[in-house]
């Protein structure tokens, strides 16, 4: 399970600019992604341990990889109460872009402007810790998002009643089934009161009567004037909710406007991949 806390270098990178937050709200867009790139290290070796790495250098070895570029000078804005979808194949760079959003990763050049709070869900127990109960983690959660103590105590019962795991409330989240996980995860998300929602494939989870639930929760939040990013594969959902979308292929947006006219092009795309 990941963590939605920022690794030191998401704070570095805060430090010099590269993710700007504000809280006050005041811009009319919500985000704007300025020629962001993000590249990963891939190993051609598995070194697991500290004595592997000793034992290469004591044989001499070197350490290869080759560089993958996640993202490529990507760029665009997130209007205020705007739903903005995200779309593009496998691998395209999807959920890299809305972890550099949350915070959790960082960019390693162009900048990243946040109007307002923010909460991600970005996977399963994004923010969670295994090791603590359910009730616990909506303390810690609430935390990290900046909810007071009270505000945190009356929201308490209404997640669990929205996850329907109010008899689990004491058990420790590394008991917890994957649905159970999803549950609380978007539950305690939505219950923050966020300015700015990030969504990646919330739908897809959980037990059908659970994503209906969750479907008429965005809507809610839609309608309210919030601001979503919506991740999925499920492209009729994406006309549906969203205004505008961005469709990425290799870590590139090829396609940026309309949801419906870029859910046709990324089915056109598809058709000359087959």
């Amino acid at each position: 399970m990941s963590s939605a806390l920022p690794d030191p270098r998401s704070i570095r990178a805060l430090a010099n600019g590269k993710i700007r937050l504000r809280r006050d709200g005041e811009g009319e867009d919500a985000i704007v992604v300025e020629n962001v790139s993000k590249r990963f290290r891939i190993p051609h070796e598995k070194k697991a341990t500290f004595y592997d790495h000793l034992l290469g250098v004591v044989r001499g070895g070197s350490y290869s990889y080759e560089v993958f570029s996640a993202l490529e000078d990507v760029s665009f804005t997130v209007r205020r109460g705007e739903t903005f979808g995200v779309i593009g194949p496998n691998g395209c760079g999807k959920s890299t872009l809305l972890k550099i959003l949350a915070g959790v990763l960082y960019p390693d050049s162009g900048q990243v402007r946040i109007e307002g709070k923010i909460a991600p869900f970005l996977e399963l127990g994004v923010g969670f810790q295994p090791e603590l109960s359910a009730v616990e983690n909506i303390r810690l959660y609430g935390a990290v998002m900046g909810l007071s103590r009270r505000q945190i105590e009356e929201k308490r019962e209404d997640i669990l009643e929205f996850a329907e795991l109010k008899r689990f409330e004491n058990m420790k989240l590394k008991n917890f089934s994957s649905g159970m996980y999803v549950k609380l995860a978007f539950s305690t998300a939505i219950q923050t009161d966020p300015d700015i929602l990030l969504v990646d494939e919330v739908l897809s989870v959980g037990d059908e009567a659970f994503q209906k639930k969750c479907a008429a929760k965005i809507e809610e939040i839609r309608r309210a004037g919030k601001t979503i990013v919506f991740v999925s594969h499920a492209l009729p959902t994406v006309r549906d909710l969203c205004e505008r979308c961005i469709l990425l292929d290799a870590g590139r947006i090829i396609a940026l406007g309309d949801a419906h006219g870029v859910v046709d092009e990324y089915m056109r795309v598809m058709e000359r991949a087959e």
